[in-house]
């Protein structure tokens, strides 16, 4: 429940529907499918197993590879990076639910300053947007999010400006939440899991019944699903797949590992890790249909027939279009939005919850005699502060530049160079000799041809791709200033930096004779890695040192080269 409420996020409702919409539609899904058979799925199975197999964090798991230490310690500055922002969101969705309360929904009617401004609220059948007129006409939810809540700047050369006191109150309440599920570890967070879990489902659902059953809806859901094929040709769509799926599952970023280090050693990991991988799925299509339902209800009411006029990107997906859309509910449209932005609320603590126990649970690993509650109170202070930064005049700026260098390009370089050192450093066989003892299930040419190859490989021509392709980082089409992107290049070399600089202090710590020995003594398991209990890690050893001795026997008679030996262990899992 944990990773359901974890992987089922905000992502799912206002990130996946826009970014399959601006990578060609329904054509979108195939190469997400793909990405999700190929990386994500295989990626999750791996993470989870990491955790529940030597029961410790995303820090110390690494005793696998202890050179690699710095991949943890740069996945926690990239989940850092994301709890940033992604608590501005909830406290974007609590402010909403608030004024949702009011006997008329204040984004429904334009204000006397506001010019060319279109009520969201629907009046006569001739309103529509001229296509004769001169002036861009705005619909009033898209200027209060801009002008009263948010109260964006069109540029941040001259500052951010300071943080908006309504926004900050909810930033804060919201932290208190975070910090209340918490606060006693997984036995408050496993507990509250059930209902952060479950009922965004029963208002999704609720809310795709009623989505489809608008005017106009057919044509809103057709529009998400329409293929653009000639899309599939372009590895931009193949990256923001991989990103959407990072994003979504939250692969890459050490909750997985974290909740799964809880787990007894016999769980059924399997089982968990497709039924999350495959719910979270389901739930990104639920969203899709229901959202673009309702936008295509929107088109139908303001008379336009190109749904593009109406559908907004990012943040503004949630915060506009879909207000937007409630305004013209014709029964209690104040009831849709308390519960619409409810369950936003919900789905955004369930996520953050895993990603702020990461950071905690890394903190208590390394100081194990402070009390958890302390690390999760100093966290949320921390986390609080940081989020005042979204809450200002240019925040929605800031947010876009930190997720595009910190929360995608860090979180992306370092989950190749997580697989590269659990499957081609310690060794594929090593890890599903593991697993197989701690699942006794065997393990699949399906997982291990795509921990060996399929996966590592697609990511790293997807990233190489990206890189070499990318383009100066734009908010609504204009660019950002110098300062900006050095900033954001700045993110990302922090990130990135983590990998070589604890390795460094690996083998500096850990010297002994020479540096290549040291080198090569830091790429092998430490003692630590392996079954924490001791009976389950007794036999462990004595059944890792029965298969040694076995294949130690059959390699003497072993008539096959190196690469042929290598292809074998893939489709045979045998040495």
């Amino acid at each position: 429940m944990s990773c359901i409420s974890m992987s089922v996020g905000l992502g799912n409702i206002w990130r996946f529907p826009f970014t399959a919409y601006e990578n060609g539609g329904g054509a979108f899904l195939i190469p997400y499918l793909i990405v999700l058979f190929l990386i994500g799925k295989p990626m999750y199975y791996l993470e989870m197993i990491m955790g529940q197999f030597t029961s410790k964090g995303s820090v110390k798991a690494w005793s696998i590879c202890p050179s690699f230490l710095g991949v943890g310690y740069g996945q926690a500055f990239g989940t850092l990076s994301i709890i940033t922002y992604y608590s501005s969101l909830i406290a974007l969705t609590l402010y909403y639910m608030i004024v949702s309360c009011q006997a008329i929904l204040p984004w429904t009617y334009c204000r006397d300053e506001w010019e060319n401004c279109v009520d969201s609220m629907p009046k006569e059948d001739t309103l529509q947007f001229p296509n004769d007129t001169s002036n861009k006409l705005t619909s009033s939810s898209e200027l209060y999010f801009i002008e009263i809540v948010s109260k964006e700047k069109d540029q941040i050369d001259d500052g951010l400006g300071s943080p908006d006191l309504y926004l900050t109150l909810t930033l804060f309440a919201s932290w208190i939440v975070i910090f209340l599920v918490i606060r006693n570890g997984v036995k408050s967070s496993g507990k509250a899991a059930y209902f952060l879990a479950l009922f965004p489902y029963v208002v999704l659902i609720a809310l795709l019944i009623r989505a489809v059953t608008l005017e106009g809806a057919v044509d809103g859901i057709l529009f998400f699903l329409e293929p653009d094929w000639g899309q599939l040709a372009n590895l931009k769509v193949w990256k923001e797949a991989v990103v959407q799926c990072f994003f979504s599952l939250a692969v890459g970023i050490g909750p997985i590992i974290m909740f799964s280090s809880y787990n007894r050693f016999d769980h059924p990991i399997y089982r968990d890790a497709m039924i999350v991988t495959s719910l979270d799925t389901l739930t990104s299509m639920l969203a899709g249909i229901t959202i673009f339902g309702i936008l295509g209800n929107l088109a139908h009411n303001l008379k336009v027939s190109d749904i593009k006029e109406v559908v907004q990107s990012g943040t503004a997906l949630a915060f506009i279009s879909y207000p937007d859309a409630i305004a013209k509910f014709q029964a209690v449209p104040q009831f849709f939005a308390v519960l619409f932005f409810f369950m936003l609320f919900v789905l955004g603590v369930g996520s953050i919850v895993a990603l702020q126990s990461t950071i905690v649970t890394i903190i208590c690993d390394q100081f194990k005699s402070t009390k958890y509650w302390v690390v999760a109170l100093i966290c949320s202070i921390g986390g609080f502060l940081l989020g005042l930064v979204y809450v200002t005049p240019g925040g929605q700026w800031i947010l876009n530049l930190v997720d595009f260098y910190g929360g995608t390009y860090v979180v992306f370089a370092l989950a190749i160079l997580e697989i590269v050192g659990i499957i081609w450093i310690y060794g594929l066989q090593n890890f599903c000799d593991d697993v197989e003892f701690m699942t006794n299930r065997k393990v699949s040419i399906y997982w291990r041809l795509c921990w060996s190859f399929l996966t590592p490989v697609m990511m790293i021509v997807i990233f190489v791709y990206s890189m070499v392709t990318i383009e100066p980082l734009t908010y609504k089409k204009i660019e950002y200033p110098e300062a900006a992107n050095i900033a954001g290049w700045v993110i990302f070399a922090i990130g990135i930096a983590q990998f070589p600089l604890w390795g460094w202090w690996y083998i500096k710590t850990h010297y002994k004779d020479s540096f290549m020995n040291t080198l090569r003594t830091s790429l092998r398991s430490s003692e630590e890695w392996g079954p924490k209990n001791p009976e389950t890690r007794a036999k462990w050893i004595a059944y890792k040192e029965a298969l040694a001795l076995e294949r130690g026997k059959k390699l003497s008679s072993n008539k096959f080269g190196f690469f042929k030996q290598k292809v074998y262990n893939i489709s045979v899992g045998k040495n």
